[in-house]
């Protein structure tokens, strides 16, 4: 009788290890895949604003805000950072009207990117915490799916006519 002890907390311990585990790997696949879908709902962000921007320049402010929104627009993968912040700037050298139709857009999507992107810099934060644990490194849980990564950007939001009055 005094080995079935051995036994059954061999087996108890067992169990709790492989649960330990299973529940491990199910966060970090959780994570991954809401870090995954923040950087697309991130990217539908990004290119909202880059129409709006685009719509904006073609009624007012020309061919320099319309050139960097195209660009942004049309941007691979490598080169999205560098022409969306290009954006930012030339969207901070206007004057936006939040009466004018085309530009509470720009301003509105503007504002959802920011959101969008905090919520993308939290998630990527908590999925590459989760995956550069030791236990799971050397289990190596993650490796389904790309190291999640940053989209360093400047803060999206711009500033109204309104903003500059009453600040």
């Amino acid at each position: 009788m005094p080995g079935m002890w051995w036994v059954v907390g061999t087996v108890l311990a067992v169990g709790l290890v492989a649960a330990y585990l299973i529940w491990t790997a199910g966060r970090v696949e959780r994570l991954q895949a809401r870090a995954e879908s923040a950087t697309r709902a991130l990217d539908a962000h990004l290119l909202r604003r880059a129409a709006a921007a685009a719509v904006l320049a073609e009624r007012r402010y020309g061919v320099e805000l319309y050139a960097a929104a195209r660009i942004a627009l049309d941007a691979v993968p490598e080169e999205r950072e560098a022409a969306e912040n290009d954006l930012t700037r030339q969207l901070r050298a206007v004057e936006l009207d939040p009466d004018d139709p085309a530009g509470e857009a720009v301003i509105a999507a503007s504002r959802r990117l920011a959101l969008a992107r905090q919520v993308h810099t939290d998630l990527v934060r908590d999925a590459r915490t989760a995956r550069g644990r030791p236990l799971v490194r050397l289990l190596r849980m993650g490796r389904r799916h790309d190291w999640p990564q940053y989209f360093d950007i400047d803060d999206p939001t711009v500033t109204t006519r309104a903003d500059v009055t009453t600040g």
